[in-house]
Order: C-alpha cells, then structure tokens, then sequence
C-alpha cells in the first residue's frame, strides 16, 4: 500500500497548481513523481541581487536594471533578414535598447506600454555603439513587492516547452511546501556525521533555494556531489547486501585429492609469473571454502589468464566434479577449447565442445556430460539449453561476462548446486566501472606480464601509405618473423565499400608477397579448419596470415612480430587493442601498424592517437570510456550498470569509490529494518540493482 507522502511513488499531478496541461508537459520532459521534480536541478544560477544603474553597466555583463518604457515597435533587418520587437527604457541615469527576435509580439507589446516600469534581466551587448540586451528576462513591477519578488539568486532549470521558468519555479516551491518533510537520507543522521558530509535535504534545498554559497559553478557542484554521493551511496549498500548474501550460502568445500594442478604446471613450457602465482593462490583458497566462489580474473591481453583458469579447473577435477567453460560467440569459445584441450589430453581427461547445430553427435555428448564421463565442457549459449544436465558441476568459468545477460548466467549456474564461479575478461576494465559491474565480486588481477615481453611500436598510417607498412612486413619476414594482416570483412560486400580478407589473401600471395605462404583464416571456417590453419602459423609453415577479428582472443603465436590492421578506424579501442595483443608475446620486440581512411572524424582519430600513445590496457579501457562511455562499453542492460540520475560514471569515478568505502563503513550500523528499506529503494530505483549480484 503506497504511503502517502511516499515521493517515489507520488504523481507530480497532486502538487498544488499542477493541472492536467503542466502534468503532462512534465511527463514529456520524463517527470513523473514529486522525487523526480526534486531531482530535476537547476543548470544555472542568475544573480539578481545587486541592481545597476544603466550608465553603470558594460559591455559583457550579465546585470539586473529597473527602467521605464520610452517607446516600442516592430523592426525589419533587411541584412539578416529577420523581424524583431524593439524597445527603448530609460532610468535617471540614461537609456537603453531592447530587442526580441522571431517571438510572439502580443505578450511583449502588452508588456511594453510607454511608461510601464520593468525589471529587465540579461547580458549586455553592443549594436554599433550603443549598448543592448537581446532577449531578456523582463518582468512587469506593479509595486515595490513584485520588485522583491523576483531579486535574488534565481535558479534557471533546463528548457521544458510550453512552461515559463517561473512558472516552473513556482511549482517546485510548492512540491517543497507539500513534501519536503518526506525528504530523507538512506543513511542515519548520525552516520552522515560520522562519514563527515553534509545532510542530504540540506543540500537539496540549497540547489534549488540558493543563496550567496552557490552562485558559481564549482559551489553548486559541491552540493550536486552530495546528491550523487547519496545515489551512489545506495547502490554500493545494495550491492554489499548481495555481496554478503552469497557468502553466507553454503557451497562446494573442494578438497583436491588428485594431481592434476601439479601435473599441469609442471607441463608448462614456460614459468608462471608471480602474479599468476598469486591469483592462482587466491582463488584455490576460495575454492576451499565453504561459501561459492564469485571471483573476477581481469588482466591485460596475454597476462595468461586462461592458465590460471585451467589452474582452477585442475582443483575442480581432482575433487571430481565436472567445469563448464562458456564463451558468448562460437569462434571464442572455440579458441578457448582449443587452448584448453590441448593441456588436458595430456592429463586423459575429456574435454567436450558444445556448440549449436552439431547434428546426431549432440546426443552422444548430452549423455557423456549427464553420466560424468566428461570431465570439461567448453561451449557457447548452447550449455544453457534444459536437456544439457550435468551429474556434479563444481566449477563455472565465464568468459567475457560482460556479453551475457543476466539470466543467461544464472541458468548455467543453476545447473549445479551452488557452483563456484570464475569469471574472466579479456578487456581491462576501468577501476571505477568494475566496481559497478563486477562490485560483487572479489577480484584478483594479473597486473604482470610474463618474463621477456617486448612493447609493442605502433604507428598509423593513411591508404595512400600502406606500401610503406608492407615493407616492414617483408623486412620481419627475412628477419624469421611472421606476420598478422587483419581486415573487416571476410569476403567481398555489396553494401560497404571495405577491403575483404579472402579476396585479399589471394592478392597479396600473387603480388605483394610471391615468396611467402599467405593463409587465410575467418569465422566462416569449421573448427577443424581454423585449427588446422593455426597449426600450421604455429609451426611456421605458414608466413603471413591473413584474417578477420577471428584472432582477437586466444591466439598464441610467439614468433608473430608484425601486425597491419586495414580500416583500424571501423574497429574500437578495445578491439584494437585485443588484435594488437596477438603479437609480441615472445622475446622480440614488434610492430603494430594501422592503416585508416584519410577522411577521419576527430574521435577516430583520437582513439588511433590513444593506440600510438600507450599499450597500457587499463589506460585504454579509460580512454575508451571517456570516448564512448560506460554504457555503450558494456551494454547497460545486459551488464548490470545501471542508470543513474545524476552520477556519471567517466566523470564521477572518485564520487563513486568514496561511496564503496562509505558503505563498507555504513553497512554493519544499520538496522534490519534500515536494511530493508534500502532494498526496497534499491528495488524501486533500478528493476535490477545488481544483475551479476543476483545470479548468486
């Protein structure tokens, strides 16, 4: 039963003075409840405390003048070719033009009889040599009162057609008349004290009543702060609510009785670092546990992350429950099975590839997944389907998390009692938005790069010039290398004018590069194709490949030094930084070259100027936030980020750890009754608060 002053839920209609006709030009601007109304802030302030004299005002300034009419008329401006309603006032001191132009003469003339006093409000301009205002604020003075009226700071608010600012002003006064009383805080008088922030209805006043503390722009940010503080703040205790909710379920305790970690580094080619020892460590302690492991692995492009997986898989198998491994598209989680089989068919365990459309073979690994017989599944959205049953899922690692949805998760997840859960990213994300997305989850990072990794050079180059990348192409040929050459298309396209990887394969073997073995590799391909064809780069029977985003994830050639990128500007930063992330995985340094259009839009050009810059994935990820933000990153609705009214997540980052640490603090103080009611706002605000929190 709604209460009755619940702001949240109350329409705008039951302000006093809001009729049928202003409601809905307030709904069209999306105000709807009296809390929206109080969340709609001023976007500027005009000071109209001090009035000037006419012969003290200049040119530049934004002032307040009381004047009388002298005379009024319509004007023509032949030049500019526009009408304007014109005015002249005077005061003791000297007169003044007024101009209004292409605007509705009734009202003016009406306002501008000869002899009408007015309170006139604007910036002043100059029309040859005499000075002007253009469009100003003006208001009739019929007494002394109306003049105290309108002095003061005045806050503007945003544009709402077919409503006058004081009208709208009026109407915000009285939604604070009827409902300032139901304003609160989500946290307790007495924590705002002890977190040292000023009271929230305070600051909410203050914005919309504003006296001399707020006429700049840094002081009204200073108040606006407080009110994405509080929102931020209510999404952080959400999500600990959640956090704890998980830990206290009782999950899988793996005791690993078998070899199968120890047999598994000890068949590495290579050492691990000292970070992936540590993440390897953090996450075989949560295994441990009794509560279900919610875990995020985040690391830079060829940190090594699937091996720490693998790590966690070993655990899981040696305990004898079975691991999924699901990736959003079929070609990654093909190249993770690639990765992943190869190390396991060592150790006699099964590894099944899931995908869909697999045909009469489909049943046979139904069967093998429901008896146990197969110890590892890697698949896409097909392990989500109802006849796919596991006998004892332990282990649930996520690849690229970001692209699924919530549901999607939480099915998999179902298909075990409490499993635990690795989740895994190949694109660093910026600290401020991990700790949206992921903010349930305890988080290791892989902040080391295996022993010997060489920086990669990168460089832009126009069309014109893509001979010249082609050169260093031939040269790291005759020095041992090989080399990647990517484009966006796999074949030719009616609808877009861009080179294509398979008519360019045969191209580039016939003209550019007779002497060298050029294959092609695209998503079109079947499996055992595409892994034949990365067999053979892999052993250097093959000189130069020539691909699609195919190889964006998953690829590991070491001996690959040379990278060209055809129409770098169609991809994103993200995307070029996980293709440049197929090279210098060996001891040699290399080279990434982009070739883009000559015609690029400033942010294009930006996002290249970022690839020359830095190969600092978490550099990357920032910038491309900034350039793009948040929500086009990550996808709002599938990802979990919610939409904030006021916060904004690229500018507000700092806003937004403040409120993490603020409500580890609040959390254990508050009451049950608290608590609940925080849920329920939390509810309320966002129809999913915290969706990776809620497939826990």
């Amino acid at each position: 039963m709604e209460k009755e002053n619940d702001i949240t839920k109350k329409q705008i209609r039951y302000i006093k003075g809001v009729g049928p006709k202003i409601a809905a030009l307030l709904n069209k601007k999306g105000l709807n409840t009296v809390e929206d109304l109080f969340y709609f802030l001023p976007n500027r302030y005009v000071d109209k405390r001090s009035i000037k004299n006419i012969n003290e005002i200049t040119e530049g300034e934004t002032v307040l003048i009381i004047a009388k009419v002298t005379s009024s008329r319509s004007v023509y401006f032949p030049k500019a070719r526009r009408r304007a309603f014109e005015a002249t006032v005077q005061d003791s001191t000297g007169s003044l033009t007024l101009r209004w132009f292409n605007v509705v003469l009734p009202y003016l003339k009406e306002l501008c009889i000869k002899d009408n006093t007015v309170l006139l409000s604007g910036r002043v301009t100059k029309f040859g040599k005499n000075l002007q205002m253009v469009h100003p604020e003006a208001v009739l003075l019929a007494s002394e009162a109306k003049r105290e009226e309108h002095q003061g700071i005045i806050p503007v608010y945003p544009e709402i057609s077919g409503l006058k600012q004081g009208t709208l002003r009026n109407i915000i006064n009285q939604a604070f008349v009827q409902y300032a009383d139901s304003l609160c805080s989500i946290i307790p008088s007495g924590l705002e004290d002890l977190l040292g922030v000023p009271r929230f209805k305070d600051m909410l006043i203050k914005i919309h009543f504003p006296d001399e503390t707020i006429v700049d722009e840094a002081s009204r940010q200073k108040y606006i702060d407080r009110l994405i503080f509080e929102e931020y703040l209510l999404f952080q205790i959400s999500l600990q609510i959640k956090k704890q909710s998980t830990k206290n379920k009782k999950g899988i305790a793996f005791i690993n009785k078998g070899d199968y970690r120890m047999f598994f580094e000890k068949g590495l080619p290579f050492k691990l670092t000292n970070a992936q020892r540590r993440v390897i460590e953090e996450i075989e302690k949560d295994m441990g546990s009794e509560s279900p492991m919610n875990r995020l692995l985040q690391g830079d492009v060829g940190s090594g992350k699937t091996i720490c997986a693998i790590a966690a898989a070993c655990i899981a198998i040696g305990s004898g429950y079975q691991v999924a491994f699901m990736a959003p598209t079929e070609i990654l989680a093909e190249q993770q099975y690639f990765a992943i089989h190869r190390f396991f068919d060592d150790m006699g365990l099964t590894v099944t590839y899931l995908r869909g459309n697999m045909g009469k073979e489909r049943m046979d690994i139904i069967d093998s997944i429901k008896r146990g017989s197969t110890n590892v599944v890697v698949g896409t959205h097909a392990l989500l389907q109802d006849d796919i049953e596991f006998k004892s899922l332990g282990l649930v690692v996520i690849d690229e998390q970001h692209r699924f949805g919530v549901m999607q998760r939480k099915i998999l997840k179902e298909k075990g009692l409490f499993p635990d859960t690795l989740v895994m990213t190949a694109t660093p994300i910026p600290r401020t938005l991990s700790m949206v997305v992921y903010g349930d989850l305890d988080v290791s990072i892989i902040d080391e790069m295996p022993v010997g990794r060489q920086k990669i050079m990168t460089r832009v180059f126009f069309n014109r010039e893509n001979h010249i990348a082609f050169q260093q192409v031939e040269e790291e040929l005759k020095n041992g290398g090989q080399a990647f050459i990517v484009y966006p298309l796999v074949e030719e396209s009616q609808k877009i004018d861009l080179l294509n990887a398979t008519n360019m394969a045969e191209l580039l073997q016939k003209t550019v590069f007779p002497n060298h073995i050029v294959g092609l590799l695209h998503g079109r391909m079947k499996p055992d194709e595409k892994e034949r064809v990365m067999l053979l780069f892999k052993k250097k029977q093959i000189d130069i490949l020539v691909c699609t985003t195919v190889i964006e994830v998953g690829i590991d050639i070491p001996n690959a030094t040379i990278m060209v990128i055809e129409h770098a500007e169609r991809f994103g930063l993200s995307q070029l930084h996980q293709l440049r992330g197929r090279i210098g995985r060996g001891s040699k340094s290399s080279k990434c070259f982009l070739i883009a259009s000559e015609k690029l839009t400033p942010v294009a050009k930006r996002r290249l100027k970022v690839m020359e810059k830095t190969t600092d994935g978490f550099q990357i990820s920032e910038e491309d936030m900034r350039l793009r933000g948040p929500g086009e990153m990550f996808g709002l609705k599938q990802s979990g980020i919610p939409e904030f009214r006021l916060g904004n997540l690229v500018r507000d980052g700092y806003i937004m750890s403040r409120a993490k640490k603020a409500a580890e603090q609040v959390l254990p103080k508050l009451s049950n009754r608290e608590l609940d009611q925080i849920k329920e706002r939390a509810d309320m605000k966002w129809e999913d608060p915290v969706s990776v929190a809620d497939i826990a």
